[in-house]
This record gives structure tokens, sequence and C-alpha cells, in this order.
């Protein structure tokens, strides 16, 4: 009997530390890298541009950018789902044919160095990461957005960004929430805001990239808060190229942030989410995803190196 249970404590013991191990595992592979960014100077109201797509017209938020030695608009989408500020592979390789001497690139290369600016914020990197993605510059129509990159969340480990939805307005500076902030989560990156519905207490991802919807969250919790009998809204979706299938519906609640409230109009849960993904998310207490949608009317102060927020 001995032996048997020596045989099963030592195969509990190997179940518990695999389990540890793959855990631990994908904790570190999915923990951001060390923030490289050289980041001067302040960028005040800087005009937010959307993107439409159907009846959508938040998909995502671009941000006007440009790179140094080269006189020319580009935009880059303000992504708080990304922990790592990136380039397009496609649209920085149509740059580099244009102006060689501004961009050192080598189409095999998975890393960058640059220099881009916002008015008068300018951010540095000897290593910006490059993503097989987007598409070749216009050069010849004034009117395009050209999007060359994504703006991640390691930005905001250097600024307090401010996001005036009001007026349509970001800005990234130097600033301390001193007054009526509510506390949040910054980990790995990732911004975790704690919310209320109906009483009850969540923690919520807010993805800036997930920009044209109010509240993502599971198909059950979706059940729950949407409009019974309701029209649904169903829409293919892309994160990065990996398809999704979208399915938002109509909603009538409240969610607070400290004593501020918002109502939430719809409700969406996506289908194609990897499994993964999804365990982490569990892992985090991640309960759901905000996206701008939900402070369109509003005017949004996040800290993050004190981790404190503010909604106006």
């Amino acid at each position: 009997m001995k032996v048997i249970k020596r045989i099963l404590l030592i195969f509990s013991a190997i179940i518990i530390l695999s389990l540890a191990g793959g855990y631990f595992y994908f904790d570190k592979k999915f923990s951001p890298p060390e923030n490289y960014l050289k980041v001067s100077g302040n960028a005040v109201n800087l005009p937010i541009k959307w993107i439409s797509d159907g009846d959508n017209p938040c998909t995502a938020l671009l941000l006007p950018v440009q790179i140094k030695g080269i006189e020319k608009t580009f935009y880059m989408q303000l992504d708080f789902g990304s922990p790592v500020t990136i380039f397009y592979k496609k649209s920085i390789q149509s740059v580099q044919e244009k102006f060689p001497k501004q961009i050192q690139f080598h189409h095999n290369q998975k890393e960058i160095p640059l220099s881009f600016s916002m008015k008068n914020l300018n951010v540095t990197s000897e290593i910006f990461q490059v993503l097989d993605y987007g598409k070749k510059v216009d050069f010849d129509n004034q009117e395009t957005l050209n999007i060359i990159g994504t703006i991640g969340t390691d930005l905001l480990e250097k600024k307090t960004v401010i996001l005036d939805f009001t007026k349509n307005l970001c800005s990234f500076q130097d600033y301390n929430i001193r007054k009526n902030f509510t506390l949040f989560e910054f980990k790995k990156r990732k911004l975790l805001l704690p919310a209320k519905i109906e009483n009850r207490s969540l923690k919520l991802l807010y993805d800036s990239g997930t920009s044209g919807y109010e509240l993502i969250v599971n198909k059950e919790e979706w059940q729950k808060y949407r409009t019974k009998n309701s029209k649904l809204k169903i829409e293919k979706g892309n994160s990065w190229g990996n398809a999704l299938t979208v399915i938002s519906s109509p909603a009538n609640k409240e969610m607070e942030f400290g004593s501020v409230k918002l109502k939430i109009s719809e409700v969406t849960y996506i289908e194609g989410v990897s499994k993964i993904q999804t365990f982490l998310m569990k892992r985090s207490g991640m309960q759901g995803m905000i996206g701008n949608k939900l402070f369109l009317n509003h005017k949004l102060i996040i800290d993050c190196k004190n981790e404190r927020f503010k909604i106006e």
C-alpha cells in the first residue's frame, strides 16, 4: 500500500507541476517584452480619425503621425489591446521604396529602427516589431488614410493618455490625476477597469482596438444582458488576419465606474477566439471587454503609471 500511495503522490505531483508549468509557459509567452521606447515631449489635442465599416462609424481610432525625415502624414491605430507599438511590413516597405535613406529595413527583418512623432511628442526605438500586415501607402491620393502601424500600451507606460471623445481629440502628456479618480489594474500592459452591472462587480479589459463595441462578454453573459427577442447584428471581424464572427444585440443596462454611470445600448459576443486566449482571459480574472463606443460622449483620462483613471 505504501508503494501504491507513493506512486499516486508522485503521479499527482507530476500533474500539478505540468499544469503549473503550462500556465507559466503561456504566462511568459504572452507577457510583453521590455519597453524600449524613448519618448520626449507631449502631444496635445491630436485630431482623432475614425474608420467606419457599414453601420459602425467607429470601427478603429486613428492618430496622425510623421516619420522622421519624411514630410507626409501617416496614420497609426491606437490599440490598447496591443502591449507594443508595431509597424506593418507592407506599408513600411512601400515607404522605404520612396524614401530609402529614411527607412532602414530589409524584407526579412522582424524589427526596425525608427523615429516618429505626433505634434511635439517624439517616439524612438531601435527595435520596433514589424508585423506581416498592412497595405502599400498611396502617395498619389492625399485623401487616403495610410495606416502604417499600431500604437500600443507601451506608450501609456511613458505618458498619460487623454481621450476627449466629445471633441474627437487625443493627448499624450505628463499628467497626474489627483481628484475623483478610480483605481485600475495595469497588468502585462493590459488595462483592466473595475465596473458594476446590476450590482455585480466586474473586471473589464479596455481594448480600444475593439473600438466600435460597447461591451463584449461570453455567450452566457450576453444572453443575460441583451434585450430578449431583439434583432441580432452579425458581422465578420478581423484580429490581425484571424477571422472572427461578431454577434451584437440591443441592451438596456447601466455600467458603473465609481460614481459615473454609463448606458449600455448594445452587448456583443465573439466566436472564433482561440482556446489559449480564453484560458488566459479566465486566469487574469477578466470578465469582458469594453471598447471606445462606451465612452463616446465623455472624456477619459488614463494614468497607467499610477494605475488610476477618470471619466468626465
